[in-house]
């Protein structure tokens, strides 16, 4: 009996080049990652990116209601930030913005510097003490503004109990319906606000300052507002630049809690640049100026971030 035919051997394919292969190989490693990171990008340029784009580019156009309603709007050009910055509105509203958010800086870093040093010593209930400042910044805004609005009304708020039962106060002290104290008031609202966020910061960056340096100081008899002066702040400085500056982001583009407090009043005198771009576009449907204001919004902030990067670059190769 004849054996069986053999199977027909299959041509080989030849491999390819090991450059190409080498090739492949890093297109596969760097495509892996791109593909874990691409729907985060996806996420942020449909929210974040492409909502700015288009106000930016909404400012260079005549945008009504009209236009938005059936379209066709006009290309002006700079026109529209010609217009804005001939308004003295526009310019006071500038200045409330840089009013409120330089005193809601101040507070806000003093109070989260005050907290970080009281909490870096051990005591009893520390924890206990952290966690509850921390509701503060938890709390949604809604409800902290809808606080302070109730500790400050002038007929049923308890500033105005506490103030009448001690004989300090008379009769009803409206604080939200006056201009300075209402500009007080929601800068004391958003550090108060935003101060736990501002602790945790300085806390970190005080953890951070090694121990000799202190003990140097007690050993060359330095007292604790000296070493408080010549070892804390130097040493903090990095960690305090930026926190100034996230702090100042957040309070230049704060609207909620001013316009929950005081929607603006009394008389413009807490109307701050979103409160402007908020009226322009829902008030008076011009929703091109609208654009104008929300876009210096966005470039003081941009602004004063590429000049902190700079002296932050400048330190670093000095």
């Amino acid at each position: 009996m004849s054996a069986p035919p053999r199977p027909a051997a299959r041509p080989r394919v030849a491999s390819p080049p090991a450059p190409v292969r080498r090739r492949r190989g890093a297109v596969r490693r760097l495509a892996a990652p791109a593909l874990f990171v691409l729907p985060a990008v996806l996420f942020v340029g449909a929210t974040v990116v492409y909502p700015l784009l288009y106000s930016v580019l909404q400012s260079f156009f005549d945008v009504g209601l009209r236009e938005v309603v059936q379209g066709g709007a006009q290309w002006v050009g700079i026109d529209n930030y010609v217009d804005q910055f001939g308004r003295p509105r526009f310019w006071y509203a500038f200045g409330i913005s840089i009013l409120y958010a330089a005193g809601s800086v101040a507070l806000t870093f003093l109070l989260g510097l005050g907290l970080a040093l009281l909490l870096r010593r051990a005591f009893r209930g520390r924890n206990v003490l952290r966690a509850l400042i921390l509701i503060a910044w938890v709390l949604p805004t809604v409800v902290s503004a809808n606080v302070w609005r109730w500790l400050l009304d002038g007929s049923y708020g308890l500033l105005n109990a506490v103030l009448r039962s001690l004989g300090i106060v008379d009769g009803d002290v409206f604080w939200l319906g006056q201009p300075v104290t209402a500009i007080a008031a929601v800068i004391l609202a958003t550090a108060w606000s935003f101060a736990p966020f501002a602790m945790i910061l300085l806390s970190a960056g005080l953890e951070a300052i090694p121990g000799t340096l202190y003990e140097a100081a007690r050993i060359d008899g330095a007292s604790p507002w000296q070493q408080f002066r010549y070892v804390t702040l130097p040493q903090l400085r990095p960690v305090a630049l930026a926190s100034l500056l996230l702090i100042f982001i957040y309070t230049f583009k704060t609207f909620d809690t001013i316009f929950l407090m005081t929607a603006g009043g009394p008389g413009g005198a807490t109307a701050t640049l979103p409160v402007y771009a908020y009226n322009e576009a829902f008030e008076f449907s011009r929703f091109d100026t609208a654009a104008v204001a929300t876009t210096v919004l966005m470039i003081v902030p941009v602004v004063l971030s590429v000049a902190y990067f700079r002296s932050l670059r400048k330190e670093n190769d000095s």
